[in-house]
């Protein structure tokens, strides 16, 4: 768990630097530095996508897992549960919700592979150098999201302590369910989700890219099927 307890306070510590300079930075400024964040993501996502040799299983594991994930409706229980945490925090000065940056930084935190297989090594082999990695990306990240969306970015520390937590205790099971096909198309399947929470970012799209996470659990499925 240590990798994964490192990862949440990294995020802490990213998004309280964040909160810091959120009033001393000016808004042009701001939302200068989050374009070029987004365009980031929108690069590791592309990055990611195109390690996937299967075009295929890309496809029908985005629409199966679309269909799942609107008849659930993740995306809307996601932002009730932001919106709930903001009514017991009960602060909104700003023109941002508490929900949007918990949102947001919960799914660009929690999507990929690094999350998964930098788990399952700190599960299995006490290796946490994949989560290091990952600390230090997501703490300079948080510094930049919370600047601009606010302390929602922090409370996301939550969702990646519960997601990494969990996955590294039943690391055993997994390491037997991903083999390298699955990782491979996990994690292109991931990087289209980054890509589209990416484009939100820069507002040029309004993706429900939480009710395509189930399309993530479909891929592995599909890994086990000749397609």
């Amino acid at each position: 768990m240590l990798g994964t307890i490192v990862n949440s306070l990294m995020i802490i510590l990213g998004s309280l630097i964040g909160l810091f300079i959120k009033g001393k930075v000016n808004e042009k400024l701001s939302s200068t530095i989050m374009n070029g964040l987004a365009l980031c993501v929108i690069y590791i996502g592309i990055s990611g996508a195109l390690k996937g040799n299967n075009t295929i299983v890309m496809i029908i594991s985005i629409a199966i897992g679309g269909l799942f994930g609107e008849i659930i409706d993740i995306d809307l229980k996601l932002e009730n549960l932001g919106k709930r945490i903001e009514k017991r925090i009960n602060n909104k000065k700003d023109n941002v919700s508490i929900s949007e940056g918990f949102v947001t930084s919960t799914l660009l935190f929690c999507i990929g592979a690094m999350a998964i297989v930098g788990s399952i090594e700190s599960g299995l082999n006490h290796n946490h150098n994949t989560l290091f990695a990952k600390s230090i990306l997501d703490g300079i990240s948080s510094i930049i999201f919370s600047s601009t969306l606010g302390i929602g970015v922090m409370i996301s520390s939550i969702s990646v302590f519960l997601y990494q937590g969990s996955i590294t205790l039943a690391a055993g099971t997994l390491s037997y369910i991903l083999n390298d096909v699955a990782i491979s198309n996990m994690t292109a399947v991931g990087s289209l989700l980054i890509i589209g929470l990416g484009l939100n970012v820069l507002g040029v799209t309004k993706i429900k890219v939480s009710n395509l996470l189930p399309s993530i659990i479909i891929a592995i499925i599909l890994s086990y099927f000749p397609l």
